[in-house]
């Protein structure tokens, strides 16, 4: 098959799956809370017990897709995830669903996204050599953006009108449409050749904690570590992530707690500028070609740490929501231009048989961006009203405002952004005013 005819499957293939994971974002949770009536505890423990799960499964993961067809790996994790997404509305329908079986969905998809992100990373450095690694990064990271600017909407309108367990039928079904896609790509494939090296390491990683280091189950950090950019690349990656994501629940207080932005303004705030980031990778490979890579991740790279500055500007109104709008736009877009160069950089320096423990460790610390950071702006009810546990009332009520998918980033028209749930925590305007007055 021809090599763009391949990873046209394949984008298309990450663009139904990453379409479908943001349309479903929060129906997760909100399942646990609605349907279940789980405590904000449990809710945190399936997204922390997810990835730290899926961080210890990783490290033999790396060297078993290492010596594996890359394809059939992808296909096989996004079957896995079909099945474990699929399994929650199942379940719910004939009565048996429980938060042991979110919890043990939540471990099984973090786990297969990251074996999935491994294999699919091998490929395409596999399938697209050259200068067109970073075009094909960038359409990747382009279209990452978009569905992080369109997904939560849309997965709120759509849980507004079907409720979370059916949204959850559409991130399942995101998955085998996914897998439908990599099958189709067809042609030949890649995998690290088995020789009698490997066979001893493989033997030594059963015998011991010798051979645990010699199977290469470590080899993906020592790459990291042992590689001066790479080092500083996944430092870069870990640092900047981290702070963005610290001030994501701090802003979130002061936008709608301290300035009263309504929840469709502080969805625009956000939602809007990640259309930015789809500008960037889109202008990214043209920067490269005009100003070098290096220089143009660089000044990419400074200009995302100067920019959050400007958020010390925001002010209540709509002078206010327009500051976050234009600062988070330029943050997001200099995201959108660095981002592409830096996963071509990651894959150019990485050697092709170590590609998939590598970026299995990599996905490890730096993955789930921006997941995490959306997740980290919803406000959850201190005592939510539980969702209708029989099926056939599913459809025929919508969650409370403060439960939406999206947290405050949900825009659903109509009654659902009107109404405000009442265990949801608000400081009356009053009391507020009186607190401020009070001398310390």
């Amino acid at each position: 098959m021809e090599p763009g005819l391949a990873f046209g499957r394949l984008w298309a293939a990450h663009a139904v799956s990453t379409y479908g994971t943001w349309i479903a974002f929060g129906a997760f949770p909100l399942v646990a809370v609605q349907v279940l009536g789980s405590p904000a505890f449990a809710v945190s423990l399936l997204e922390a017990a997810g990835l730290a799960v899926a961080a210890v499964a990783a490290f033999p993961l790396g060297p078993w897709i290492e010596y594996r067809a890359k394809r059939p790996v992808m296909i096989t994790t996004d079957l896995v995830r079909f099945l474990a997404t699929a399994s929650v509305p199942v379940a719910y329908f004939l009565g048996v669903l429980s938060y042991g079986q979110l919890l043990v969905v939540s471990v099984v998809s973090a786990t297969a996204g990251i074996a999935f992100t491994a294999a699919s990373g091998a490929y395409l450095k596999h399938l697209v050599r050259g200068h067109r690694l970073l075009a094909a990064n960038g359409r990747l990271e382009g279209t990452s953006w978009v569905a992080t600017a369109a997904g939560p909407p849309l997965g709120g309108a759509l849980i507004g009108l079907l409720g979370p367990v059916v949204t959850l039928v559409a991130d399942a079904l995101s998955y085998l449409l996914s897998a439908l896609m990599v099958l189709r790509i067809g042609g030949g494939d890649v995998a690290t050749p088995r020789g009698p090296a490997a066979g001893r390491r493989e033997a030594g990683w059963r015998g011991g904690r010798a051979g645990w280091r010699g199977a290469g189950v470590l080899g993906g950090w020592r790459l990291i570590l042992g590689d001066r950019v790479l080092r500083r690349l996944f430092a870069n990656s870990v640092l900047v992530s981290g702070l963005i994501m610290a001030t994501v629940p701090l802003l979130a207080v002061l936008l709608l707690e301290e300035y009263r932005f309504s929840a469709w303004e502080y969805g625009l705030a956000f939602g809007v500028p990640a259309l930015g980031g789809f500008a960037g990778a889109r202008l990214s490979a043209r920067l490269v070609r005009r100003h070098g890579r290096y220089r143009v991740m660089a000044v990419s790279g400074w200009l995302r740490s100067f920019f959050p500055l400007g958020l010390a500007f925001a002010h209540p109104g709509v002078t206010g929501l327009l500051t976050v709008i234009v600062v988070e736009g330029l943050l997001i877009t200099c995201m959108g231009v660095f981002n592409p160069i830096h996963a071509t950089e990651r894959l150019r320096r990485t050697p092709a048989d170590h590609a998939a423990r590598l970026l299995g460790a990599w996905s490890v610390a730096a993955g789930s961006r921006r997941r995490s950071s959306w997740r980290s702006g919803v406000v959850w009810p201190r005592s939510p009203a539980p969702w209708p546990r029989s099926p056939s009332r599913a459809f025929s009520c919508s969650p409370p405002r403060s439960c939406c998918p999206g947290g405050p980033t949900c825009s659903i028209p109509g009654p659902c952004a009107s109404q405000e749930h009442p265990g949801a925590r608000r400081v009356p305007s009053a009391a507020r005013r009186r607190f401020r007055a009070d001398p310390p």
